[in-house]
């Protein structure tokens, strides 16, 4: 009697569940905009893109930036974010996205907004720029 081969019907079975990233969810042409950091509106001006499998982007209040998230959706993890390092007058403002940004660990897209949040209550709130 010939041992079953169980280990290609396992393989097959693990890659139809697939893990995705936010990407997948996110369209990757659509440019987010924070409008709300912990309940309160956000002044300056910060975006957020995937603009491929795995990858972040955007627009701080300062500098530009980029980094990576390879969480499956809905998780969300940041690896080390690249920036430029301008000064400017919202310089308070960055310092607050970036530490809020690095703490999100939960992603949820519902059409033209993207919610990004944590288990202590702490969320950002980004809506979808027109194109």
């Amino acid at each position: 009697m010939k041992p079953l081969l169980l280990i290609p019907a396992a393989a097959l079975l693990l890659s139809a569940c697939k893990e995705e990233t936010i990407s997948g969810y996110a369209d990757a042409g659509v440019v987010w905009s924070l409008v709300e950091l912990d309940g309160a509106a956000f002044q300056a001006s910060a975006t957020l893109s995937f603009p491929e499998k795995g990858r972040i982007a955007g627009q701080a209040p300062c500098n530009s930036y980029s980094g990576t998230q390879t969480a499956p959706y809905p998780w969300f993890e940041t690896g080390p974010i690249l920036s430029t390092k301008r000064a400017c007058p919202d310089l308070n403002a960055e310092t607050a996205f970036f530490a809020a940004l690095s703490k999100m660990n939960i992603a949820e897209v519902s059409g033209s907004t993207l919610i990004l949040s944590n288990e202590t209550g702490r969320q950002m709130v980004f809506t979808s720029l027109p194109r």
